[in-house]
């Protein structure tokens, strides 16, 4: 049976790091990290995200304003609001939740946010500087893949690395952080041949399609290192995009939905704009 990764405990042990380290810049520099969340609209699941990405910034010390803007905002009042926010000092990272309604450019809004500020790391420039391994922030849910598999002494370095799902929130960037690594990486997607004959080579295995329980366990190598950042709301409650009863009966690693990926991606979003207030208190 596999180890279980705990994504809550390790999650639990970064914000206290990051805790500490604010209190240090603060005590140092007088600089409080300060993070804007902007939402449009009334979606429920962004409107949880939101409420959790409030209460992670007051549970490590950070300065947080939301700002709940209506449906019908217009693409240009939301410009507007995020160039004031570029240039507000006592906002060192700014976040647009997404979706955003269907009559706003989502990835104008994505590449107005400075890049100072871009503690999503979703712009143009944040992912160039991915790809040459020279970058400030990670995006949060493949920084916290990489976090879990250094709590738990994972070392990618010469391993078969797969990664299932080429979105550029998850995918493209976990490729990425996984080469930087020294893993040997191979990107699978709907349109792979003979899926299930790539899976099987795994060392690691990262899955995010948003299929539930798509991942079984003829399709896993004994012994591999299974992440499943998918969530999946089911008639049965939330579930992964691997079926985890099977499959950690053959894996060495695996990590829960939830309580695995998930609790990680808003404890990198504060790691990342613990950065941001740092490098802005470096240049003071």
């Amino acid at each position: 049976m596999a180890t279980i990764i705990d994504g809550k405990l390790t999650s639990k042990n970064t914000r206290q790091r990051i805790a500490e380290k604010t209190q240090e810049l603060i005590k140092r520099t007088g600089v409080k990290p300060g993070l804007a969340v902007i939402i449009v609209g009334e979606d429920p699941a962004s409107q949880v995200y939101v409420r959790n990405k409030k209460n992670g910034c007051a549970e490590v010390g950070f300065y947080s304003r939301e700002y709940a803007l209506p449906e019908a905002t217009t693409q240009e009042a939301l410009l507007r609001l995020i160039s004031e926010l570029n240039s507000d000092d006592a906002i060192h990272g700014i976040l647009v939740q997404l979706p955003l309604p269907e009559h706003i450019d989502e990835n104008a809004v994505i590449q107005a946010i400075a890049s100072e500020k871009d503690v999503d790391a979703f712009g143009y420039a944040s992912v160039g500087k991915i790809m040459i391994g020279k970058y400030d922030f990670l995006p949060c849910t493949p920084a916290g893949v990489m976090e879990l598999l250094r709590a738990y002494g994972i070392d990618p370095a010469g391993k078969n690395a797969v990664v299932v799902g080429r979105s550029n929130i998850v995918g493209k960037p976990q490729a990425m952080l996984l080469l930087h690594a020294n893993a040997t990486v191979t990107i699978t997607h709907s349109r792979t041949a003979d899926l299930a004959d790539i899976t099987r080579k795994a060392d690691i295995l990262v899955v995010a399609i948003g299929k539930p329980k798509f991942i079984t366990a003829d399709m896993v190598k004994e012994g591999a290192v299974v992440i499943d950042v998918g969530m999946n709301r089911t008639p049965e409650g939330l579930c992964g995009d691997v079926d985890f009863a099977e499959v950690e009966k053959k894996a060495s690693f695996i990590t829960p939905v939830p309580g695995g990926v998930g609790p990680m991606t808003i404890t990198m979003l504060l790691s990342n704009t613990l950065t941001a207030a740092e490098t802005f208190a470096d240049k003071k």
